[in-house]
């Protein structure tokens, strides 16, 4: 039996920017109730299918998890293992996001506080993007029309700005995150084509 989908608060009165606070509070409410543990243990199924996705791929753009949220490490293990280059966010000069390449789990540091882990090497410029096959975002929720809440800050959308052509782009979500409400959202939000989830691509 799938799982229940999350309930989203009532939203139809709102304007964009509190109706997506309101989603994010409902989406970290029902994240807070897993442990770590339980995350962890979608990892190995997640992992499957960003591999799915990402195929043939020579260069991936993925993320590193944290706490709660959908487990990316078994996946950058794998895709390493392949022979995947993997471009992983980074924090560049002023705490400016750029990215950097994917070497090994060991080679992962936090770089500022609260902030995901990220490689010791030198970082690339926003432009590094460019060479991604697949790309692979974090996300909150998805609904049917591949719109996506994120945590807020704006630089994933920002990013699929540059990276919109021929790029396989997904958003990784657990499967009671894929909404079937329409979720608000505008012009400044780029929709993606396929949901992520650990039974499978869910095409948008």
């Amino acid at each position: 039996m799938p799982p229940k989908e999350v309930a989203l608060p009532d939203i139809a009165n709102l304007d964009v920017v509190d109706a997506k606070q309101m989603v994010r509070s409902a989406i970290r409410s029902r994240r807070s109730k897993m442990t770590t543990a339980e995350a962890e243990r979608y990892g190995d199924a997640f992992a499957d299918t960003i591999l799915d996705v990402v195929g043939d791929a020579s260069t991936v753009a993925l993320y590193v998890s944290v706490q709660q949220e959908p487990a990316t490490l078994p996946a950058l293990v794998r895709l390493a293992q392949q022979g995947t280059r993997v471009l992983l966010p980074k924090l560049g000069p002023g705490l400016s996001r750029m990215w950097a390449w994917f070497t090994d789990t060991d080679d992962l540091r936090e770089e500022a506080p609260g902030r995901p882990p990220s490689p010791s090497g030198e970082p690339l410029g926003p432009e590094a993007i460019e060479a991604a096959e697949a790309i692979i975002v974090p996300a909150l929720a998805v609904d049917r029309f591949g719109h996506r809440v994120g945590q807020g800050g704006g630089w994933y959308d920002r990013m699929l700005k540059q990276k919109v052509d021929s790029a396989r782009i997904g958003a990784l979500i657990y499967p009671w995150e894929l909404v079937s409400v329409e979720l608000p959202h505008d012009e400044l939000d780029v929709p993606v084509p396929r949901a992520l989830t650990p039974d499978g691509v869910i095409e948008l």
